[in-house]
């Protein structure tokens, strides 16, 4: 007997009030993340042979999300859950086993949740399982009406009777189907209703009906059958996701400032003795080792970081750092740098596609683009690797030892070798050999009285 699942992927998101015709509203970001990628990772420890996604509005941009986990099914014409359930059929109405179907726009589901289902439903040897919560106040949800102990049917709250508004167990719209009759049952779907669609909570209607076993399952935390339906949702949702991350982490050893003010990104790795400062965010696949101080004010993403640096004020994305390095105050490093270890890289400094080598210091607003930089360097003050002509970047390297004067522009491509120095303000377009001196600037000239001079001519123009 097999697992399956159904992630219903296809809708519009009309009240998510995006412009853009390519996006689906399950691919709205939680913390970096889309938010179907969340259900997806619920349902990875299932032990699921086969997971189907069905796609429609935004369907290419869903479809690239998914398609590493899950097989991609087209609804082209959205006409209700049981129709888009239908979309499934070609890959799954011959298997044998259960299949578990639930919304890509339900991000708070969790693994453990869903695990509990399953195993409810396979225990209790159900036909159907419904998921569902209890609410103090259930007011616009379908209710759940059963007869000694045993589900009869939904009931929506525009059709509830007196009694049945009085009812606190809701359809939290996840459910667990016998697979055969699942598909069996739908092609007897008919949309006979006032939107002229197929909708699936019929087929709950229909097992009923014939005898087959109904049973539902009460989540312990209503909060993870919330959907997402609009972007105070979505903000409602990452609330309570960064809640759990952060928790989590500092149960593990990671100390936070302000967990209110932190952002952990879903798949970032932190270690113990981590201290995130305020007003951080780490996202994407971003790796932290021991004993790292980040921020307060600082962006990680999809960042290798080893131990024991300090890392303020600074936006590094796509690069590695190794250990003891002390990076900030309102440095920037992006696509793809490398900074080892021990080394200083200070206030407004920018970094791209540069490789750093050990004990190698840059403390004050350089750009550095497109170089190799040895050991134990020294960049002056504003200096600069001018690394691009207007058509192509070139490359630069700066050997061991090298000794870089205030203000020095680097011409790439240039190689300036190791124990070298340059003089502070020095443009530079020559190899500059080891252990040699290289100056280009003009001889200085002193003209006696010339500033009166100039002072004189600049105030008789403002009196014009």
């Amino acid at each position: 007997m097999g697992r399956y699942a159904i992630i219903m992927a296809a809708g519009k998101g009309t009240r998510m009030k995006s412009s853009r015709e390519d996006i689906s509203k399950v691919s709205f970001p939680i913390l970096g993340k889309p938010m179907v990628g969340y259900v997806l990772d619920a349902l990875k420890g299932l032990n699921l042979d086969r997971i189907v996604t069905i796609v429609g509005f935004g369907g290419e941009m869903t479809k690239s999300i998914v398609e590493k986990d899950s097989e991609v099914v087209w609804q082209k014409e959205q006409k209700g859950t049981g129709h888009a359930v239908m979309m499934a059929s070609d890959i799954l109405s011959e298997e044998e086993g259960e299949t578990i179907i639930c919304c890509g726009d339900t991000p708070l589901l969790t693994g453990k949740t869903l695990s509990a289902l399953l195993s409810s439903h396979e225990t209790n040897h159900n036909d159907l399982t419904l998921m569902t919560a209890i609410f103090e106040d259930p007011h616009g949800y379908g209710r759940i009406v059963k007869k000694n102990g045993r589900v009869v049917k939904i009931v929506e709250q525009k059709d509830c009777s007196i009694e049945e508004d009085t009812i606190h167990e809701v359809n939290a719209g996840v459910y667990v189907f016998n697979n055969k009759e699942l598909f069996k049952d739908l092609k007897r779907l008919t949309p006979n209703n006032a939107a002229g669609e197929y909708y699936l909570t019929d087929v709950i209607s229909m097992f009923v009906k014939d005898g087959k076993k109904v049973d539902s399952f009460a989540v312990s935390d209503a909060k993870e059958t919330m959907g997402v339906n609009d972007r105070y949702n979505l903000s409602k949702a990452e609330k309570i996701i960064r809640h759990r991350i952060n928790k989590k982490w500092m149960l593990a050893g990671v100390s936070m400032d302000d967990p209110d003010t932190t952002y952990i990104g879903p798949d970032v790795k932190l270690s113990q003795d981590c201290v995130i400062r305020p007003n951080t965010m780490i996202l994407g696949n971003s790796r932290l080792g021991k004993g790292n101080v980040v921020g307060p004010n600082s962006y990680l993403e999809n960042v290798e970081v080893g131990e024991n640096n300090v890392i303020e004020y600074s936006h590094i994305t796509d690069s590695s750092i190794g250990n003891g390095n002390n990076l900030g105050p309102f440095l920037r490093v992006r696509q793809n740098c490398v900074i080892e270890n021990n080394i200083h890289l200070g206030n407004f400094n920018e970094l791209k596609n540069v490789t750093i080598k050990d004990d190698t210091w840059c403390m004050h607003l350089s750009y550095l683009g497109d170089a190799d930089i040895g050991k134990n360097v020294n960049i002056g003050c504003g200096s600069i690797i001018a690394n691009y002509d207007g058509v192509n970047k070139t490359h630069s390297s700066i050997g061991d030892n090298a000794f870089i004067g205030s203000g020095t522009i680097l011409i790439s491509p240039i190689t300036v070798g190791e124990s070298s120095f340059t003089g502070a303000g020095s443009v530079i377009n020559k190899d500059v050999s080891s252990h040699d001196f290289a100056i280009a600037r003009a001889r200085q000239e002193n003209k006696e009285g010339y500033a009166d001079t100039l002072k004189e001519k600049a105030l008789k123009k403002a009196s014009k």
